[in-house]
C-alpha cells in the first residue's frame, strides 16, 4: 500500500483545525474486508476526491465519515458540524423548497431567513415557495447543496452528487460547488467515478483499491483548470494507471 508523502502527512496533522482523521480504520461485511487499515487526515478548507472502482470501499468510507456506519476497528475523528449531499437530492415532496433547506430545524419561522439566504447563494431564491416537483434535476441538487451549507459544516461530504445530471448541468454544478467551497471553507470529501471531475475540483485525490488507499496525490497546479491542460492530462494518465487502465486499453469507468 502506498502512503502519502510523510512531510505532507505531518503538515496535515499539525494544522490547528482537522476536519477528519482516520487511523487504521477497517470494516468487514460477511467476512469480507471492505476497508483495510485506512488512515487519512484532511484539514478544514481542503477539497479531497476519492476515486476507485465499484466495490473499492468509497461509499462505505463516506458512510463512516457521515456517521451512518461504524468502523469495526481503528480510530475515527470527524468534525461535529458535518453535512452530506447524496446522488439523489432526497427532498420531501410535501414541503416547500425553503422548508426542505431547513428541514429538521425546531423553529421553521426563525429559520426561513437562513433558508432564503442559502437559496440565494445557489441561485434559487425565486423558487423558495415552490414545490420540489417543479424543480429540474439540477435545481433539486442545488437545493440539496443549500440544505447542506445552511448548517455551516466544517466537513461537507458529497456522494456522487453530479452523477445523474446531464453534461451541461454538471459543468455548472462544478462551478457552483467550487464557488460555495471558497465562500464557506469547509473540508470537502467528494466520492466520484469521474477522473476529470476530481482533477478540476480537488486539492488532493485519494485512490481506493480493494479497501486500501493505493495513492494520495496532491493536485497543486492553479485553478481554474481545463481537461486539456498539460498538467491535467499528465495527472489523468497517472490516475488511470493507478486504477488499472492503460492508454492503449479501452477506457473504463473509474
Amino acid at each position: 500500500m502506498n502512503s502519502p508523502d510523510n512531510a505532507y502527512a505531518r503538515s496535515v496533522r499539525d494544522e490547528r483545525e482537522t476536519a477528519l482523521e482516520l487511523d487504521g480504520v477497517s470494516r468487514v461485511f460477511a467476512g469480507r474486508a471492505v476497508l483495510k487499515d485506512v488512515s487519512l487526515n484532511v484539514r478544514r478548507g481542503q477539497f479531497v476526491s476519492m476515486l476507485g472502482a465499484s466495490g473499492a470501499g468509497k461509499t462505505t468510507l463516506l458512510r463512516i465519515l457521515a456517521g451512518l456506519d461504524q468502523a469495526d476497528s481503528g480510530r475515527v475523528r470527524v468534525a461535529g458540524a458535518r453535512s452530506v449531499v447524496f446522488q439523489e437530492p432526497r427532498l420531501v415532496p410535501a414541503k416547500r423548497v425553503w422548508e426542505n433547506v431547513v428541514i429538521g430545524h425546531d423553529r421553521l419561522s426563525a429559520a426561513k431567513s437562513s433558508a432564503l439566504a442559502a437559496l440565494d447563494e445557489v441561485g434559487l431564491a425565486t423558487h423558495a415557495d415552490g414545490w420540489p416537483k417543479t424543480l429540474s434535476g439540477g435545481e433539486a441538487q442545488r437545493v440539496a447543496l443549500a440544505r447542506a451549507l445552511v448548517r455551516e459544516p466544517k466537513l461537507l461530504l458529497l456522494d456522487e452528487p453530479f452523477a445523474a445530471l446531464d453534461a451541461l448541468t454538471r459543468i455548472r454544478m462544478y462551478e457552483l460547488v467550487a464557488r460555495l467551497w471558497r465562500a464557506h471553507t469547509p473540508a470537502v470529501v467528494l466520492v466520484t467515478h469521474d477522473i476529470d471531475e476530481a482533477i478540476l475540483l480537488s486539492d488532493r485525490i485519494v485512490v481506493l483499491s480493494q479497501g486500501e488507499i493505493s495513492a494520495d496525490v496532491v493536485v497543486d497546479f492553479p485553478r481554474p483548470r481545463s481537461r486539456s491542460d498539460e498538467a491535467s492530462i499528465a495527472l489523468r494518465t497517472r490516475l488511470l494507471a493507478e486504477l488499472g487502465v492503460t492508454q492503449d486499453s479501452p477506457r473504463k469507468a473509474a
